[in-house]
């Protein structure tokens, strides 16, 4: 039994809160267990000057953690005053930026670009996968703004995408999706960015002692995979709650 009783192939509970930042062309608090992400995007009616006159658009990302999404509080905000970005923060907005992109039809997005950025409120684990879960919800609201709008037709996103971590504990045991008390523990740690197809985007995964069998690796991954699977199913009921045909966003 895990500390917090869930199965082995469970999910923290989940939320999503839709427009929480009223300001932004797509916005969602997401809730993973005890990690919060606010995902914003934002519409840009240009594309970065290496894709000027290209006929294609671009989706990046930026990520940020709040002062206190832990305690205690973090020494300042990064990229203030003489505190660089940290090589950690520019590994994981890379990572979301290549997940949300991944997910769209560049070409049919037009020369116009979407950022999305994720500032960690709340951090227990799992905050890059929560970036690019939540980050998507916010992507897929931009899109549909800019399609009633008549600004793109349908077919911009290609597929939901998701990610979640799953790890092998001190016991042998595979486990989904990992609060920070089983994340800073685990024998192996892995991150599955993943469609809802089951086609896989990125996988990062460590060994902290021993290396670890091939086998247990493709455990990991199919563990991560069906967790994606839950994950994109709450993200379309959450689109849908909110009024958006998401299926009208795909291409067929």
């Amino acid at each position: 039994m895990r500390k917090d009783g869930r199965a082995f192939d469970a999910l923290r509970p989940v939320e999503m809160q839709v427009g929480f930042q009223r300001t932004a062309d797509g916005s969602v608090l997401y809730r993973a267990g005890g990690t919060v992400v606010l995902c914003s995007a934002s519409i840009d009616l240009k594309v970065p000057p290496f894709l000027e006159g290209k006929g294609k658009g671009w989706v990046t990302a930026e990520y940020l953690m709040h002062p206190r999404s832990n305690a205690p509080r973090r020494e300042s905000r990064e990229g203030r005053g003489s505190k660089s970005i940290s090589g950690r923060t520019h590994e994981i907005q890379r990572l979301i930026g290549r997940a949300l992109r991944a997910s769209v039809d560049l070409v049919k997005l037009g020369e116009r670009q979407i950022t999305v950025d994720c500032d960690v409120i709340e951090a227990d684990g799992g905050t890059r996968t929560a970036s690019v879960t939540g980050g998507f919800v916010a992507l897929a609201i931009a899109v549909d703004k800019l399609k009633k709008q008549g600004l793109v037709t349908t077919g911009v996103l290609r597929e939901a995408v998701a990610a979640v971590s799953a790890g092998i504990m001190k016991d042998g045991s595979a486990v989904l999706d990992l609060p920070y008390v089983e994340d800073s523990t685990a024998e192996v740690d892995l991150n599955l960015v993943a469609t809802e197809s089951g086609s896989i985007i990125e996988v990062q995964g460590t060994a902290e002692g021993e290396p670890v069998p091939r086998a247990r690796i493709d455990e990991l991954i199919s563990l991560a995979n069906k967790g994606v699977g839950e994950l994109v199913r709450a993200q379309r009921r959450t689109l849908e709650a909110a009024g958006i045909d998401f299926n009208s966003l795909l291409k067929s």
